[in-house]
Formats: C-alpha cells, structure tokens, sequence
C-alpha cells in the first residue's frame, strides 16, 4: 500500500523493535539511509537494529559509531533504498515478506512491503529520510548530518548527476549547517582509492569495447580481474561510471561478472538518454542516469545482446547527434 510521508512518520513514530535492512553490496545511500533512521530512532528511545546481507566496507564505518548494538526479535520491519527484494541477498532474505514500510527513490521500486513511501523525484533516500526527519521533530546533529550527506552526495556523484534537484543542493546545504563533514565526506568518498582499486580499474578500463561509432561502450569487470588486482566489492563501488566520462559517450554499460555464473550489468546514460529502458528489456530497472539488470548468459553473448539492445533503443529515440549535441527529429 502506498502511503504519504507524513503517514511514515506517524508509523515510525509508534514503531518500537524495529529492524532496518540495507541492500546488498550496499553503497553510500543506502546505509547513509540506514544509519541515520537507525541513529535517530535509538535517540527516541526505540530498540533499534541494522541487518545487511554484505559487510559494511571500511569508509562508511564510521555512519554507524554512534549506534548501540541490540538484539531482539523485530516487530516492525523497514527497508531503505531497497528497490525489489531480490537485492536484499541471502542474510537477509528471509524477512522479504515481512517488510512493513519500504522507503526509496527508484523508479522502478515493486510494491513489496505492507506500505510503501516511494519519492522518484528525490535525488536519493537520505533526501527522503532528511525530509521524514522534518516531520517527525528529529533534531539532525552532526553524526546524523554525516549520515544523510553521505547518501546525497554519493547518488549524486557529488552533485554532478542530472538527478541534483534545488532541493538536493539546499538540503546539502542544511547539514553543512548541522555540522556535516563535508569536505572530509567527499575526499574519503571522491578523492580517495586503494591500490587494489586502481589496479581493478585500469584492467576494466584496458577492456572497454566501443560501439555505435562511440556513443556506446562496455566495460568488464572479471571474476580474474577481481583476483589479479587483490580488489573486493567495496573496491568497485562507482567504478560503472567510469566509461561514461569518454568524450561523445552516451550510454555506457559495466559487466560485473558474477562467481555463480552470468552478468550483472549496470548501465549509465546521458540525458536525454534513458538508461532504465535499456535495462527493462532484460528484466531491470533504474533511474533514467543510473539502472541495472542482470543477464544469465556467457561474456561474448551478453555483449552482443547488449549492444544489439542499445542499437534498437537508438533508432526508436530518432536522435540526431551532431557536435556533441542532441536534437529529436
């Protein structure tokens, strides 16, 4: 059931034992998400705990240090930017029917739980969850602020995607004031890169095949490349974005092989370009900037189907390309 915000709110509010999951290989908004409700909750007095089915990587460590660690047995469940329950992963399966309030920004989010809060416009769910905390009285102080700018600059590529709304950028401005580090945030988020991270990106980047005479390329991340370079899951968080920094690039697409067999594929585009109906074609979804699918096949098949995919989307679009431009014709 769909419900308003200030509905969640009032749910949130009478809430106690309650259990807040995160994605699997959960990125910076999703347990920016997760931190911050978890934090501002204890704070209310509730018993409160975090499950996430994938270790939460050393940098964002630090979102969950204020926060008590409780066990009991749940009576009210919440998942945060968790856009269908295939990505909550196997620690965490079990409660995919038992979710009582699902919060999230995606577009493509499937009515899983008993309610549902679902804002596509936001740029992020701490944009959503910043805009719960208004209505529920929660005073944000600095380790909350921390929380929320972590998930709203790294959806954002630190306010660089289309996705940045005013909105976005007034609310970044709002935790700044509550004490945010942000310039601490960005350079651990943006500026900051392990060796095994830079080793797994120049072998993604020496893969990428070009197609469409450069408006679309793929990239791979192997299984092989994974274990050359010595990089974990945390070491490729963002690296799908990558690609799309190649002049003339329109739509860019990044295979994560998978150890069980197949690929996942995440795929980036520029506006005017969408690239959740790219994804749609094989069972995903997204954002219009950001979307995902997965591909059960081998390497060569899934680029070709890929590529075949993208041609179509091209065609039926009728964009005209000239000097960097676009126009509909």
């Amino acid at each position: 059931m769909k419900i308003k915000l200030q509905q969640a709110a009032d749910v949130l509010q009478k809430a106690d034992e309650v259990l807040v999951l995160s994605h699997k290989s959960p990125d910076g908004d999703t347990l920016g998400s997760a931190s911050a409700l978890c934090t501002a909750l204890q704070r209310m007095g509730k018993h409160v705990r975090f499950a996430c089915s994938d270790p939460v990587v050393p940098k964002y460590e630090n979102l969950f240090a204020e926060l008590k660690t409780e066990e009991f047995e749940p009576n009210f469940i919440v998942a945060v930017d968790i856009a269908d329950t295939q990505l909550l992963g196997k620690e965490t399966e079990q409660y995919k029917d038992s979710i009582d309030l699902a919060i999230d920004h995606h577009m493509s989010h499937k009515e899983y739980a008993k309610m549902s809060y679902v804002d596509s416009t936001a740029a992020s769910t701490t944009q959503v969850i910043y805009e719960l905390f208004c209505m529920m009285g929660v005073t944000i102080d600095k380790q909350i602020a921390n929380c929320l700018y972590t998930g709203l600059c790294t959806d954002t590529g630190c306010f660089r995607y289309s996705n940045t709304s005013a909105t976005t950028l007034r609310i970044a401005a709002s935790l700044m004031d509550a004490g945010a580090d942000v310039a601490e945030i960005n350079r651990i988020m943006f500026d900051t890169k392990s060796r095994a991270r830079l080793n797994v990106e120049r072998l993604a980047m020496e893969s990428i095949t070009f197609y469409e005479n450069g408006r679309f390329d793929i990239m791979e991340i192997t299984e092989e490349m994974m274990k050359q370079s010595g990089a974990t899951e945390g070491d490729i968080e963002g690296l799908a974005a990558l690609p799309r920094q190649v002049e003339g690039l329109l739509i860019a697409a990044t295979l994560r092989e998978k150890k069980e067999g197949g690929y996942k594929i995440s795929v980036r585009a520029t506006p005017p370009y969408d690239a959740s109906a790219i994804c749609a074609q094989f069972g995903g979804g997204g954002h219009k900037g950001a979307a995902g699918c997965v591909i059960e096949d081998e390497k060569e098949t899934v680029k070709k189907r890929l590529a075949e995919a993208v041609s179509n989307y091209f065609r039926s679009q009728e964009i005209f390309v000239w000097g960097g431009g676009t126009m509909k014709i």
